[in-house]
């Protein structure tokens, strides 16, 4: 009896997580935890966008001014918060961030923190270009993100998680080392494209408070429960293997005082908790470092 064929990507084998071989993370470590903190530029009166209430009519100030509270308040109030607590950040970061507010780059410059490649602006997806367009796209972004931040952007996590069947290849030909888009697992693992392999790196859907917030309309003291919540239930599983809890957060949001509040206090928990010798504090790019630098088939492999 034949099984039906459904289209697959090919881009990583089925793998248990509770088959996998046991490593670390630095000293010893058993969970990576990493801030994912977007950073994001709109147009006006024209493309995507977070919605907290229904859009209004184009050209919508309000719906605009509220992203752009984001920029003008809500990073500083989070950068604040992470130097408070000394955690390090990565930033998804638009490129039209860089003219539109530059002193947003000079300070995540001083932190020594990460830029992952988010495109240009969240009002755009990139999922339904021609191949050969998407490639310029994203030489542009990592052009624009190498001359404003000195360093080639090493990440990608795209807007909306947009995707074409070509991203990962051509993630892997412009020279990036890993992405955030695909939610899959607890563990980075390698996917395969046509140039070779692409790691992919844990980035949450659920700890993220876009989706828990806009459109599941959780509460700020809910989303702080879910917070602790993933990394108390994440730390008791990375007795048996290294996990990364990673936390997904938008300056418009979780920038808001009332909702910082309740950040702060999830934040609080993890920085101070009694176990966190177990933790390691960090960023996608070094959960990165460490997993190419394990011998060969401590991860899950690609497909062959």
């Amino acid at each position: 009896m034949h099984t039906i064929r459904l289209p697959y990507h090919n881009r990583y084998a089925y793998s248990p997580i509770t088959e996998r071989k046991d490593y670390s993370w630095p000293e010893g470590k058993r969970l990576a935890v990493y801030l994912g903190l977007n950073i994001e530029h709109f147009a006006f009166g024209a493309g995507d966008g977070h919605l907290l209430t229904v859009a209004g009519t184009p050209p919508d100030p309000r719906t605009f001014a509220w992203r752009d509270y984001g920029n003008r308040v809500g990073v500083w109030r989070c950068l604040e918060l992470f130097d408070e607590l000394n955690l390090p950040a990565a930033h998804l970061i638009n490129t039209t961030v860089f003219d539109h507010a530059p002193q947003i780059v000079d300070a995540l410059k001083a932190r020594g923190d990460e830029f992952i490649g988010h495109g240009r602006t969240n009002a755009e997806r990139h999922g339904q270009m021609w191949e050969a367009d998407e490639k310029r796209f994203l030489e542009e972004v990592r052009d624009a993100i190498e001359k404003a931040s000195g360093k080639r952007p090493r990440g990608w996590m795209a807007p909306w998680m947009s995707s074409s069947h070509h991203t990962p290849d051509l993630l892997k030909e412009t020279g990036f080392d890993f992405l955030m888009d695909w939610p899959a697992d607890d563990q980075p693992l390698w996917m395969k494209t046509r140039s070779g392999p692409l790691m992919s790196v844990p980035y949450p859907i659920e700890i993220n408070d876009s989706p828990q917030i806009l459109v599941r309309h959780h509460s700020p003291e809910q989303f702080r429960d879910f917070i602790i919540g993933q990394f108390e239930e994440l730390l008791r599983q990375s007795a048996k293997q290294p996990l990364v809890c990673g936390i997904a957060l938008h300056t418009m949001i979780v920038g808001q005082p009332y909702r910082l509040r309740m950040l702060r206090e999830a934040l609080q928990h993890i920085a101070s908790h009694p176990q966190k010798d177990k933790v390691w504090f960090t960023r996608p790019s070094a959960i990165y470092d460490h997993c190419a630098s394990l011998p060969k088939g401590t991860m899950a492999p690609p497909p062959a």
